[in-house]
């Protein structure tokens, strides 16, 4: 595969492959961790009320009020905030802006996969570093020379959460370089490690509004961290685009986070969900890991994780099967609405019986 018009890079390339996204009506869609509720109705007023003649014009390209709503959130100072097109956006520019040393990064083996696609095209270097025989992140196993750590918590896919101890213990064996904690997930059921922040000025923490806010069609992500690691992201960022956040994003993005009962009452809605349909694939006969997140990971005893996937495709479910080493015998599941919840179980159950 090449072109001769290509830069050398391209063929090297191993682009991330995200979830299905079908066109296919009546689906019950379990594959791509989106929120089963929908974002805040203040969102929708917020972005309605951004529709006008002022569309002509460029977002503010530092997203100030974005920016200014983040740090009230977690009491930061703005200049301890930085904002992206989605937090896909942030960590590509982490990669590239304080991840690119000698010495190679680490992370899991088992982890989110754009790890490696960024290491690729920006040619870091990197070593995986095995998680336990159960999955989990064992801290003591990063306590080596490296150009810089980076996991997610909790997990994914695995949805196992990392106690804020083991973090401030990886901190403070770990000064030399940046330690990343990806943090899409941790309002399903974390502590967050921005509590650190202050403490460790090597600590960048990164989140998404794409899932317990319920904005994965606006792409808004952020990192906090201390000043000296936001302005090598904003130097990075100010080459590349300018202008990452368009006006419905900032907005809309502000509504979400000032909404916070309606943050709080969803989210608890599918921890509650999670925790049902955990017992309930227990019950079944499957292996389902202990998550925080708003998906399982899970495995049955007796069935073959690609089968199920493909049969319970043919019934209108559609789940994520990773073809992948240590996982390939692993289901992850989204959590959804209760009665999704409960049409995935009703599906498993008939394929298990016939």
């Amino acid at each position: 595969m090449g072109n001769k018009y290509w830069s050398d890079i391209v063929s090297e390339l191993d682009p991330y492959v995200p979830g299905e996204q079908p066109k296919l009506a009546n689906l019950v869609k379990l594959n791509t961790n989106e929120n089963p509720y929908g974002p805040s109705p203040k969102v929708r007023e917020a972005v309605i009320a951004e529709l006008g003649d002022q569309l002509r014009l460029y977002p503010d390209p530092n997203a100030d009020l974005l920016k200014q709503a983040i740090a009230h959130l977690y009491d930061m100072s703005v200049d301890q905030v930085f904002v992206g097109n989605g937090s896909d956006e942030v960590l590509a520019h982490i990669f590239q802006a304080l991840l690119k040393h000698d010495a190679p990064i680490l992370f899991p083996d088992v982890t989110y996969s754009f790890y490696p696609v960024y290491c690729g095209l920006y040619r870091v270097p990197y070593e995986q570093v095995p998680l336990t025989e159960n999955l989990s992140l064992n801290v003591a196993d990063y306590q080596r020379v490296n150009g810089g750590i980076i996991f997610p918590n909790p997990n994914a896919p695995t949805g196992q959460l990392l106690p804020l101890s083991d973090i401030e213990s990886l901190l403070q064996h770990n000064k030399d370089s940046v330690v990343v904690v990806d943090e899409a997930y941790i309002d399903f059921g974390g502590e967050s490690a921005v509590a650190l922040v202050g403490r460790y000025p090597n600590l960048l923490v990164t989140q998404t509004l794409s899932k317990s806010r319920s904005l994965a069609g606006l792409r808004v992500g952020f990192a906090i961290g201390e000043p000296s690691l936001i302005v090598a992201l904003e130097r990075v960022k100010n080459s590349f685009n300018s202008y990452p956040l368009d006006r419905l994003a900032i907005v809309g993005g502000v509504a979400a986070i000032e909404d916070d009962a309606y943050f709080e009452k969803t989210r608890q809605q599918v921890i509650a969900s999670r925790e049902q349909l955990a017992l309930a694939l227990s019950s079944m006969g499957f292996a389902v890991l202990p998550s925080t997140a708003n998906f399982l990971l899970v495995s049955h005893l007796t069935q073959a994780a690609a089968k199920l996937s493909v049969d319970l495709r043919a019934r209108g479910i559609i789940v994520r099967h990773f073809n992948q080493c240590r996982i390939d015998q692993y289901l992850r599941i989204t959590i959804g609405l209760p009665e999704q919840n409960q049409q995935l179980l009703d599906a498993l159950q008939e394929i298990l019986d016939s």
